[in-house]
């Protein structure tokens, strides 16, 4: 396999490109980059490894890579956009800008913080269905909340993107695809899509499981009936449809990439969608006003996801830090991770935005987006 590590450092971060070459040197990459910026200045570009497990294609300059649940992040711009301009506010019913919602006791601010009681599909849900977001949006009209106790504080892996893009279409008229492409990726020059054009089809890695992620962790097992029933929750959260195990390999389809899946499905280039953050970590300029972006990053839920066994503090769509450091050092990092390891977000007191993205999914324990930020830290403090 090459271990050839391509891009560039600014003086004094050369310990990054180590801790780059180093997950390659482990084994721990297919393909991966990393890109960090601060406002406008390019402090490190990285990428390095293969597109695909069949070491058939490079991993290039403008390889671009599905980053799960990174999607949330930007999704979560958009939000901060409808607020700064006044469009929507946090203590507003739902109900008020989707009048078909029909839930008015759900506010603006449980869906962007995990707390709507929505995390799941109750209904019979097809991979086909989720395709589909302005049905998936039908569905949750009519769905009342869960009842469970650990729906108060969940994480919602795909609700939050339809929830938010539904919401978003209500008070815009658009979708969230079409709102990122005219409103960020275009006026700034970003390779990031909901949606994306044929065109580029052939420039996206593919997610390689590693023979345990999304296949025979414990977790992810698809349980039986009688599992099912037991936990009717879980069930609708993370099996209806099965989101992994024998579907995995769909998340690698052009049926969708094509469309928009705005919880899980953005699909971009690790270097712009660290410049995108560092638009964010400089300020908000000129998607939004600095004192909305503050307002981004204050807490709204902070507390034990019992169904998932993590501790999570959410802000307007961002994760926030927690005694994990998914951030990186930086107390104030924010921003949103994706399934199997990729990591976006800022550091304000720096003015540093930063992405890595990768195309091996690793679960559980795993060090390269620690060690990256590390480095990272380390280089920028000295």
């Amino acid at each position: 396999m090459s271990k050839a590590i391509h891009g560039t450092v600014a003086p004094g971060l050369e310990g990054v490109r180590r801790a780059f070459t180093q997950n390659f040197t482990e084994g721990l990459e297919v393909g991966a980059a990393f890109s960090a910026w601060r406002g406008r200045e390019k402090l490190v570009d990285l990428w390095g490894g293969f597109a695909d497990r069949g070491l058939a294609r490079l991993w290039r300059e403008d390889t671009l890579q599905l980053i799960y649940s990174g999607s949330k992040g930007l999704t979560a711009i958009c939000m901060l956009m409808l607020i700064d301009r006044g469009q929507i506010a946090l203590n507003d019913s739902v109900n008020r800008h989707w009048p078909a919602f029909g839930k008015p006791e759900i506010l603006v601010r449980h869906i962007l913080s995990h707390r709507s009681r929505l995390a799941g599909i109750d209904e019979p849900t097809t991979w086909e269905d989720m395709l589909d977001d302005q049905l998936m949006a039908r569905k949750l009209e009519r769905q009342p909340p869960f009842s469970d106790p650990r729906a108060g504080l969940t994480y919602h892996p795909m609700t939050y993107g339809w929830l938010c893009g539904e919401l978003l279409r209500q008070v815009d008229g658009r979708s969230l695809g079409r709102f990122f492409a005219e409103e960020i990726a275009r006026p700034l020059d970003l390779d990031i899509w909901f949606g994306l054009p044929a065109e580029h089809e052939t420039r996206v890695a593919t997610l390689e499981g590693d023979g345990v992620w999304g296949y025979a962790n414990k977790n992810l097992v698809i349980p039986n009936q009688e599992q099912r029933a037991a936990d009717s929750l879980q069930t609708a959260i993370w099996y209806n449809p099965p989101l992994f195990g024998p579907d995995f390999a769909k998340w690698n389809a052009r049926s969708l990439h094509a469309v928009e899946v705005p919880g899980a499905g953005a699909i971009g280039a690790a270097r712009s969608i660290a410049s995108l953050y560092a638009i964010l970590a400089s300020g908000g300029a000129p998607l939004i006003r600095s004192e909305t972006l503050k307002l981004g990053a204050q807490t709204l839920s902070d507390g034990w996801d019992a169904l998932n066994d993590e501790h999570r503090r959410f802000g307007i769509g961002f994760a926030l830090q927690t005694e994990t450091r998914q951030f990186g050092p930086p107390a104030d990092g924010f921003g949103h991770g994706g399934a199997g390891g990729s990591v976006h977000g800022a550091w304000p007191s720096h003015g540093i935005g930063f992405s890595y993205s990768m195309n091996r999914l690793i679960d559980g324990e795993d060090l390269r987006a620690t060690r990256l930020l590390a480095a990272l830290h380390a280089g920028v403090r000295a």
